[in-house]
This record gives C-alpha cells, structure tokens and sequence, in this order.
C-alpha cells in the first residue's frame, strides 16, 4: 500500500510528462483500481500491454524522482514551514 501511494504521488508530480495512454492506463490501474484484465477490456489491448504501459511508467517515476527529487524537496520544504496556512498555500502552488 505504501509503495502504492508512493507511485501516486510521484505521478501527480510528474503527469506532464507522460503520454496521454500511458496516463489513461495508470489512473485505470491505480486511481480506479481496475484490474489489467479491466484495462485490456476497456482499451481494446491486451493484458500484456497494459501491463507493459504501467510498468513502464512506474519505472519512469522513479528514474525522475532519482533525478529531481522534488517529491524529497517538497516533504522537507513542508516540514520547516509551521504556519497550516501558509503550508497549505504551498500544497496548492505545487
């Protein structure tokens, strides 16, 4: 479950940089909880390449937050801050 909300958070970071597929695959997989066998069906591919797809784009999270880190830098910029107001007017910027 934690790599889970890992993922998803790393994806709301970095969205733009994925094909429009690739996100259509990824928010079916783990924002609707579909199974591959769900997502195959609703696209017309085959489980193998919706399968292919999310790998694919978990593997690329991970190689831009190794990268940029900005997941890293905005959970330490979060937790200087003190002021929920102030903190909360971040999380809406970023």
């Amino acid at each position: 479950m934690d790599n889970k909300i890992y993922l998803i958070s790393l994806y709301d970071l970095y969205i733009e940089l994925f094909t429009d597929k690739q996100r259509m695959y990824f928010e079916s997989y783990y924002y609707d909880d579909l199974s591959l066998s769900e997502i195959a069906d609703n696209y017309e591919i085959s489980r193998n390449a919706a399968y292919k797809q999310i790998k694919e784009v978990e593997k690329k999270l991970l190689y831009y937050e190794e990268c940029l880190k900005l997941n890293d830098k905005r959970k330490k910029i979060l937790n200087l801050i003190k002021d929920e107001r102030l903190k909360n007017e971040i999380l809406d910027i970023l």
